[in-house]
């Protein structure tokens, strides 16, 4: 019934519009399209967004402005325009349009040879459908379009263009009509400047990569038909211009090829009367769930020579240096999503050193940890970003890139959190151990990123006649995942005995104590550099050392993505959550009935350490030492 009455509302200003002179129709529309400037301000900040896409940097805020409210003021024009021409003979309508290079078109009615007419969203592109008689009229004429929700007023718009013999496919009905057309000889008209979702070819548009119907490509390869772009442009006060382009063969380019050269035929008709597009359709949207595009089923294709608008992502890392390691793959993972990915990594100073080892990551944000709002800001000033992904699982990560206006986001689910959030992981937690790094790229993988296998192949090293070994005694998280320091010191000792290899201490200035009780046993076999090394240092302090042996700590990780082999020794926490995962690692964990406790400090017997044998330690030490050799 709701359906009938806008039906009966829509007939009734159709018949009012029948009345008026064009030209009167034209300024009615022109205000009309002023009021909804005015008044739509989501559409209109849309249209601000697609033309800051589109054009960057070739316009001023201040042309994109005008520009923007122009646009509007046509399209209201040309809206109603198109509804009193729906009553009008070609004759008429003819009186009001210039054609150029009508010749393009009449080539094909010569030759009987069938054509694809690819059509976009420009001025009164209703227009196409009613003149198609005029410059073909011996064949079949079809346009593929989508059935309107209103059956009613579908109907009554089918009549219409069936007046102007003009045979309609609906795109669900399949493209059987289509092609039977075409190999007849006829012509088929299709809008492809749309968005076109999962099953679009991503290819760019504006320099910009956009999912785009590769229908007119496939019609075309189908059935030897050529492509002619073909475009409608304002000509002044209630006037028009119908504008056929260079038509182009199908037989020498792939479907792929012949799609991205579709869009660049689009862009040039946009940029002629960029008025005239039909700027609030979200053309360049942010796909769900999958932003990254490698699982997509058409997939992507950039033409040779082109240069994409970078798409921004925002990785915010996590504030332990652990954590931030372990997240690196999939941070890989993606960057690898899709070949316009721009990365900024927004990071605390004490972690930015790390951020700047990853060859994937194209910027570094340094953020301030003390404010909320300082972070957003810094957020802002760096974007604008169009998505952010949370590996912190905290609130105030999630507020920090909300007020930072990022208008999709991405995280794990939890502390109070969800809503703020556009993506997370879905289903049920799993009651399996899942190791940390496998987390973030199940994270990852909710938006479209492809996990890639973790490379485990030691850092090539100069061969040298001592080797040099790091140790790190101490543990950030707390005394229960650090094992007896004077069992470290008999270790070291007697793989110096046994091979020519000296120390390095390493760790921060709460270690201060530990380190001196090993470099007191070692002597002159070791160097104390615990507390006097930057991240950046310790970096390549590491990449100096053939070895690390170590606790369950944040150096263990980063020693890991640097391919230094690690001695792990565990004791409260749980290596199937933490483990080194990225060079050749030995893991060296009792599992006693208290553990893993997860505790900063035992209260029992610290069992789990004291547990753990030199013997076994050496050993472990010496098979990875062959890796060196």
């Amino acid at each position: 019934m709701l359906d009938y009455c806008v039906y009966l509302v829509y007939r009734a200003g159709v018949g009012l519009l029948g009345l008026l002179p064009l030209s009167v129709i034209f300024a009615l529309g022109r205000t009309a399209g002023w009021l909804a400037w005015l008044g739509a301000g989501g559409y209109r900040r849309l249209a601000r967004h697609n033309l800051e896409l589109a054009f960057d940097r070739e316009l001023t805020e201040r042309e994109r402005s005008r520009l923007v409210r122009e646009h509007f003021q046509r399209l209201g024009a040309n809206l109603l325009c198109s509804i009193k021409f729906t009553s009008w003979p070609i004759e008429k309508i003819l009186v009001r349009v210039r054609v150029d290079h009508p010749e393009r078109i009449e080539r094909f009615q010569q030759t009987k040879k069938p054509f694809v007419l690819l059509l976009s969203h420009l001025a009164s592109w209703e227009l196409c459908a009613q003149l198609l008689p005029r410059f073909v009229p011996h064949a079949r004429k079809l346009t593929v379009y989508q059935r309107m929700r209103n059956r009613y007023i579908d109907e009554h718009v089918r009549a219409a263009r069936a007046r102007f013999d003009v045979e309609l496919s609906e795109r669900s009905e399949g493209f059987a009509r289509a092609i039977d057309a075409l190999r007849s000889g006829g012509t088929v008209g299709i809008l492809a400047d749309q968005h076109a979702g999962d099953q679009g070819l991503w290819t760019p548009f504006f320099g910009r990569l956009a999912s785009t119907t590769t229908l007119p490509a496939l019609l075309a390869k189908r059935t030897g038909a050529a492509i002619l772009p073909c475009a409608i442009a304002s000509d002044g006060t209630a006037r028009w211009r119908v504008i056929f382009e260079e038509p182009f063969a199908s037989d020498a380019e792939t479907i792929e090829e012949l799609t991205a050269r579709g869009n660049r035929a689009l862009e040039t008709q946009v940029r002629r009367e960029p008025a005239d597009w039909f700027w609030v359709h979200n053309r360049w949207k942010t796909p769900t769930p999958n932003f990254l595009l490698a699982r997509y089923r058409r997939g992507i294709f950039i033409p040779a020579g082109e240069t994409l608008k970078p798409f921004h992502i925002l990785i915010r890392s996590t504030n332990w240096l652990g954590d931030a390691v372990m997240s690196i793959p999939a941070v890989r993972a993606i960057k690898h999503g899709r070949p316009d990915a721009q990365l900024t990594v927004a990071t605390p100073e004490k972690l930015t050193a790390l951020w700047r080892e990853v060859k994937e990551v194209d910027h570094v944000l340094p953020i301030p940890t003390r404010s909320i709002f300082g972070a957003a800001k810094a957020m802002r000033g760096q974007g604008p970003f169009d998505v952010a992904v949370l590996f912190p699982n905290s609130l105030r990560s999630a507020l920090e890139a909300k007020l930072a206006g990022i208008p999709r986001l991405a995280g794990f689910r939890g502390h109070s959190r969800s809503r703020l959030l556009h993506q997370f992981p879905r289903g049920k937690p799993t009651l399996q151990l899942v190791h940390q790094a496998t987390r973030y790229l199940q994270l990852a993988t909710t938006f479209g990123a492809v996990p890639h296998p973790i490379d485990r192949t030691p850092a090539p090293r100069a061969r040298r006649e001592q080797l040099r070994c790091a140790l790190c005694p101490g543990a950030e998280y707390g005394p229960a995942k650090r094992w007896l320091p004077e069992r470290f010191a008999e270790v070291a000792q007697e793989i110096s005995n046994r091979h020519k290899v000296s120390w390095v201490l390493i760790g921060t200035e709460k270690d201060a104590a530990l380190g001196q009780t090993i470099a007191s046993a070692l002597g002159e076999r070791c160097e104390n550099r615990i507390g006097q090394t930057t991240l950046a240092e310790l970096i390549g302090e590491l990449r100096q050392c053939d070895l690390l042996l170590t606790n369950d700590t944040g150096t263990m990780h980063l020693a890991s993505i640097l391919g230094v082999p690690v001695v792990a020794i565990f004791g409260s926490t749980e290596p199937k959550l933490t483990s080194p995962f990225g060079s050749p690692h030995e893991i060296i964990r009792h599992h006693v009935a208290c553990s893993p406790c997860f505790l900063r400090e035992c209260p029992l017997d610290f069992r789990c350490m004291r547990e753990v044998q030199m013997a076994e330690v050496i050993a472990a030490v010496e098979h990875l030492l062959a890796f060196a050799r």
